[in-house]
């Protein structure tokens, strides 16, 4: 009841829609989500140079978007859409602003917020109040804590916290929950350590890294993210 839903939307089977919700322009949406009331997909990019022109937001399968979250249509500036993956979990007005990307099995407590362009990762949970800047990317199974303020990258498989946020530590418990091993976990504490405990640089981790065999594929991970 007493929602707006536009002409050219398109929306899957299973999708529940409860009221007063708003679903405006070229969105499309999966199957088996649900949107709570007060949820409005497709409007404008808060952008002041958008001029209406006939962008896209793109929603996947599986979704939960609690009340009053919003999902802003995407600008020009790079592909035209605003993504997001599949079986992601969005607390009370959460902002996922234009030409956002974001993957799967993403958890976003209450009133964070995200500027234009944030990629977000897979398994990534921002904890309640987060503020990501525009064009800040967030690595997958990484853990953002409460009311921290995010200026730059975050690195994948950690936990970053402060204003600014800074990273504080590896994400242990995220990555024992997503069945990573301890052979994973003990070399990613090492070269968080060595990154960012004793500064020895990036590249003199990854080659003390690197050295030594077997070469996991989340030290490969970490360190193609950290040095792109």
């Amino acid at each position: 009841h007493f929602c707006v839903i536009g002409p050219v939307a398109k929306i899957g089977q299973g999708t529940l829609i409860e009221e007063h919700c708003v679903i405006t322009g070229d969105v499309t949406i999966g199957e088996s989500n649900h949107f709570f009331p007060g949820s409005i997909l497709g409007a404008f990019p808060q952008d002041t140079s958008y001029k209406e022109t006939p962008t896209k937001v793109v929603i996947g399968n599986n979704n939960i978007f609690r009340e009053h979250c919003t999902v802003n249509r995407a600008t020009e500036k790079e592909d035209g859409i605003t993504e997001v993956g599949n079986d992601n979990y969005f607390m009370t007005n959460t902002h996922i602003a234009h030409d956002c990307r974001l993957g799967d099995r993403i958890v976003i407590a209450n009133n964070a917020m995200l500027g234009g362009h944030v990629r977000i990762g897979n398994d990534v949970t921002l904890a309640g109040g987060v503020g990501i800047s525009h064009f800040a990317s967030v690595g997958e199974l990484s853990f953002v804590s409460a009311m921290s303020r995010v200026l730059h990258d975050v690195p994948p498989y950690t936990i970053v916290d402060g204003q600014p946020a800074k990273p504080r530590a590896v994400n242990t418990i995220g990555l024992k929950r997503k069945g990573y091993t301890q052979e994973d976990i003990t070399v990613l504490t090492k070269a968080f350590r060595l990154v960012y405990r004793s500064r020895v640089g990036i590249e003199n981790a990854r080659s003390e890294m690197f050295a030594k065999g077997p070469i996991r594929p989340v030290i490969r991970h970490l360190f193609d993210d950290i040095d792109h």
